[in-house]
């Protein structure tokens, strides 16, 4: 039996759901929610001892980071089909992979500095800021966290992650040239591993970032909701509201990152 902890709304979480259900696995689930703390559990601590989701059990075996589970069921349920087999498609995939790291820390950052910054506020006293700081095993993750709620946009950690993801945008719309998706007609490894970051940063309200300069990676984004995976991994989990919250919060935000991200382009930053 498959045992998966995850988040509704947890972006790594999502793009593991959509790789389940583009490989019709079956798994038992195990619902933690973030905002409680459920992450920092003694008990899930040992499985995941950076106090992040998902987390995949498999017989015994613990399998952490989002894509290296989606490597791991691919390689020993699927039989390796979402993996391109052409020796540079492969490469390719495994490089999408490694980068998922700096793109997931530049859609936290998003997200923290704008949507989700001013529920924390609005319900957490400053000492419960700091007291949330304190309790990411990583100091550093937490001193990020704690700015990005403090200073918003005006956090470094923008500018950063605004130059990994007019990265992201650039390779995406090289890459999308031959199909709607990044090997051809149909999703592999990498349209997985990439899916949910996209969706959040839609979801926020930023759609912005690429639809001018960036228009494929719009058309990437349409072909993926065509595909019952989406929704199975993304949409279906989603609670009540919190779509539109999270387009509301982001929205707000909207006008000064897109002055954020002209002068990234212009080279005034």
């Amino acid at each position: 039996m498959l045992t998966l902890y995850h988040a509704p709304t947890s972006v790594c979480s999502q793009k593991v759901r959509i790789g389940f259900a583009l490989m019709d696995l079956k798994y038992e689930s195990r619902m933690l929610n973030l905002q409680a703390g459920d992450q920092f559990d003694p008990d899930y601590l040992l499985l995941n001892p950076d106090a992040v989701v998902p987390t995949l059990v498999d017989d015994g075996l613990v399998v952490v980071e989002s894509s290296l589970i989606l490597a791991y069921l691919d390689r020993q349920h699927f039989g390796g089909r979402l993996m391109p087999s052409e020796a540079g498609a492969r490469v390719r995939a495994e490089h999408w992979l490694l980068r998922c790291l700096p793109i997931h820390a530049a859609i936290n950052t998003l997200s923290f500095s704008t949507a989700m910054r001013g529920k924390i506020l609005a319900e957490k006293t400053s000492a419960e800021i700091d007291a949330l700081a304190a309790r990411f095993p990583d100091p550093m993750m937490g001193k990020k966290r704690k700015d990005l709620i403090l200073n918003g946009l005006a956090s470094p950690y923008v500018a950063q992650a605004l130059i990994y993801l007019r990265r992201l945008f650039t390779d995406l719309q090289n890459e999308l040239e031959e199909g709607p998706f990044l090997n051809g007609a149909s999703p592999d490894i990498s349209d997985v591993a990439l899916s949910a970051y996209v969706d959040r940063l839609d979801r926020l309200g930023f759609s912005g970032l690429w639809e001018d300069t960036f228009p494929r990676v719009g058309a990437w984004l349409e072909a993926w909701k065509a595909v019952p995976a989406y929704a199975q991994g993304i949409t279906d989990h989603l609670p009540p509201g919190s779509a539109e919250a999270m387009k509301a919060g982001g929205s707000a935000h909207w006008p000064e990152l897109a002055l954020r991200w002209r002068e990234l382009a212009d080279g005034t930053h």
